[in-house]
């Protein structure tokens, strides 16, 4: 009995169902209107990038957490508008690093879990003990952020060839933060029960969190 082999049309259509069933009835790379979905990607960055991209994707998911665990408890008080205003802006420094991170194919640290976990935790506790203790938890993130990101900077206008992008990037996001540090003492964050004691137990949580996330 002869055995007729697939004409090359025939072989063809038979690869596109078979790569179709596998990607849920739509050709791969693409969406049901036909849409590429890969994400546009850069050759792999420097040292230096690499590092700030990571921390500093760290560095937001915490932020939005600490900011989701203040308005778990303050949402509905007088202050709810205000951290509201202020989370909204870390959510997009976060998806703006979460872009970043896929971008330039850096890996983000293994810690991320834990800081997810931990922000939530920080934001919720010091909002527990009052208003001013949240404020307070703001002011002492905030201000190791622009000191973080203004060393950041220098950093970047240093280097032989500085990423202008990701320069303007960190140059708004600090500008921010600096805004969520004022906010905080403008809303009596200087007058929380151990203001001095808890920002500084706070500051030192944050710097290690930083040194931590730069390397694993």
């Amino acid at each position: 009995m002869l055995r007729r082999g697939l004409s090359r049309p025939e072989s063809r259509l038979l690869s596109m169902r078979c790569l179709s069933s596998a990607t849920g009835g739509v050709p791969a790379g693409t969406t049901e209107g036909g849409s590429s979905e890969a994400t546009p990607l850069r050759p792999r960055p420097n040292a230096l990038t690499d590092e700030i991209i990571r921390v500093d994707h760290a560095g937001e998911l915490g932020a939005d957490r600490i900011y989701a665990g203040q308005m778990a408890i303050l949402g509905n008080g007088p202050l709810g508008k205000t951290i509201g205003h202020m989370w909204e802006q870390e959510k997009e420094h976060r998806k703006q690093f979460e872009q970043l991170i896929q971008q330039h194919r850096v890996r983000p640290t293994i810690m991320t879990p834990i800081w997810n976990v931990a922000g939530f935790v920080l934001g919720a506790g010091t909002a527990l003990m009052g208003e001013k203790a949240a404020m307070a938890c703001t002011v002492a993130v905030e201000t190791v952020i622009v000191e973080h990101y203004n060393d950041q900077l220098r950093q970047i206008m240093e280097a032989p060839n500085p990423d202008k992008e990701l320069l303007a990037t960190i140059t708004k996001f600090r500008d921010e933060e600096q805004e969520h540090h004022d906010t905080g003492i403008d809303h009596g964050a200087e007058q929380a029960p151990f203001y001095q004691a808890m920002t500084e137990v706070i500051k030192f949580g944050c710097k290690t969190a930083i040194a931590i996330s730069k390397k694993i």
